[in-house]
């Protein structure tokens, strides 16, 4: 317990230090208003902002791109309240009490009642990420090459089977992700693969250009394509302040999102916006106000709200500690930290203390801006809904084509980021997820790496991945889990509960 309170004092007075509490409040700034603004969302803003980090130190830059992710959980449930308009997917929930709660001349309650869940959920569950990382990176640090390949190959079979659509879709996609990660020149022998003749392929395919051609320029080109709406704001927001009622109705439904949120947060392929579905479903199951929902009840509001931002925390658990990205989100963190030159994972504690325990102790103070920022700035908030999307697509495009050209002074890199961004398009018209895609990407030269070693070890045994305990488990959940979603019964639920949550 002493030494955890003495890594929490190194954590503080690494995220109290003037630089790193500016960026701390510039992402959470960014986030919020990426979380208002429809269609851009946390995966699009991050890849697009990923070049301006090369200048940050480590440290700064996670410290940024995490506020942003968080931030933008908050924001999303501002223009769902007052607007019915979830900016942010993890809100699409939040739309259908809390819009309710503003028609009845709730507004203000629904959204004090989503910041404070938020607060809290977000700090429980940083708390969870503090206590939970050294004793998750002690065991970490006694797996061996076998486990840790069964351990990835388990993260990238749940992200697949959590991804939208049909589960072979989503392994098509990992797959490719995989394929991916593996162009360039092989380390061990000096070969050249998958780079069909084009030298500038030579040294593998740009993580940012991938990112910031899925996520960004597709999610640009999707945008074009639908008519802009801007809805009016026709309710008042009202007072602030939650009724003894509403207080006693929202803490349980709290609690609850946090602990389910907390939990969902770490499966690779989880995060917000089944978090905060799964709260909602909870809530119409055991809430004893039930027959309130679909008119307006405080338990829809404050449980999935609680949830996402629990989620969006508890997600950093499985990076920080195993180096493994349990969603989009957190594969563009990895591929932060990589660029920066340092590898995630178990080592990263004693390697990186002040990076490891300055992003969780961000986090809190983080979470306390994001109070400041929201409930008292609602209205400047609104009037950025009102910005036209025509005006802001090109200096969007223009930021991405300089972001992508500095990084390495090379014009291919520009037209790869633009063959992707088509390729983002096509992948959303055929109902591709592209974040099963960037997991592979991300864990399949790790996963490469990791097998040779086991083999090697084992002398080309392949029988050490079921004789080690921890890796036969791994891959038994793994076949499990892959099992489970081609039971028809089990399919059909998890298309159904995909349609109603986005």
């Amino acid at each position: 317990m002493e030494t955890l309170f003495t890594n929490l004092a190194l954590g503080f007075s690494v995220a109290f230090s003037f630089e790193n509490l500016i960026f701390a409040l510039l992402g959470a700034f960014i986030g919020t208003a990426i979380g208002v603004l429809p269609g851009i969302g946390p995966v699009a803003t991050i890849s697009l902002l990923l070049p301006i980090t090369f200048g940050m130190s480590p440290t700064t830059a996670i410290i940024m791109l995490a506020g942003i992710y968080y931030g933008a959980q908050y924001g999303g449930s501002t223009t769902a309240i007052l607007l019915n308009l979830p900016g942010e997917v993890s809100s699409v929930v939040t739309v259908i009490e809390g819009y309710k709660m503003a028609r009845n001349g709730r507004a203000g309650a629904a959204l004090c009642t989503a910041a404070l869940g938020s607060f809290f959920a977000g700090s429980v569950a940083t708390v969870v990420v503090a206590a939970s990382g050294p004793l998750l990176t002690s065991v970490a640090l006694s797996f061996g090459p076998a486990d840790y390949f069964s351990l990835m190959f388990l993260g990238l079979i749940i992200s697949a089977v959590l991804a939208q659509g049909s589960i072979v879709k989503g392994i098509g996609m990992v797959v490719l992700g995989v394929g991916l990660g593996l162009v360039g020149t092989d380390v061990q022998t000096g070969q050249q693969r998958f780079t069909f003749g084009v030298p500038e392929l030579s040294d593998g395919v740009g993580f940012v250009a991938i990112a910031m051609g899925m996520f960004g320029i597709a999610e640009i080109i999707l945008n074009l394509e639908r008519p802009e709406s801007r809805n009016v704001l026709t309710n008042k927001v009202g007072s602030l302040y939650l009724t003894r009622e509403e207080f006693r109705r929202a803490v349980p439904s709290v609690l609850r999102g946090t602990v389910l949120g907390t939990v969902l947060g770490i499966l690779p392929g989880g995060g917000a916006s089944l978090s905060a579905f799964g709260s909602y479903m909870v809530e119409r199951k055991v809430s004893k106000n039930r027959h309130l929902f679909g008119t307006g009840a405080i338990e829809g509001v404050a449980g999935p709200e609680a949830a996402n931002n629990a989620a969006a925390q508890s997600s950093f658990i499985p990076l920080l500690t195993l180096g493994i990205p349990a969603n989009a989100v957190m594969a563009l963190m990895v591929g932060a930290l990589i660029i920066q030159g340092i590898q995630p994972g178990p080592r990263m504690v004693e390697a990186q203390p002040d990076l490891f325990w300055g992003l969780i102790c961000s986090m809190w103070v983080g979470n306390l801006m994001l109070l400041v920022i929201n409930l008292p700035m609602i209205g400047m908030w609104v009037k950025l809904l009102e910005v036209p999307y025509r005006h802001l697509y090109p200096a969007i495009m223009v930021f991405c084509a300089i972001g992508i050209y500095s990084i390495n002074n090379n014009v291919f890199d520009v037209y790869l980021m633009v063959l992707f961004g088509l390729f983002g398009y096509l992948c959303s018209k055929l109902k591709l997820e592209g974040a099963p895609l960037l997991i592979g990407f991300v864990l399949g030269p790790m996963m490469e790496e990791h097998l040779r070693r086991a083999m090697l070890l084992s002398r080309g045994d392949v029988m050490v991945f079921i004789e080690r305990p921890i890796s036969a488990s791994m891959l038994a959940i793994a076949a499990i889990a892959l099992l489970a979603m081609l039971l028809p019964g089990l399919r059909s639920g998890k298309e159904k509960a995909m349609a109603e949550g986005g």
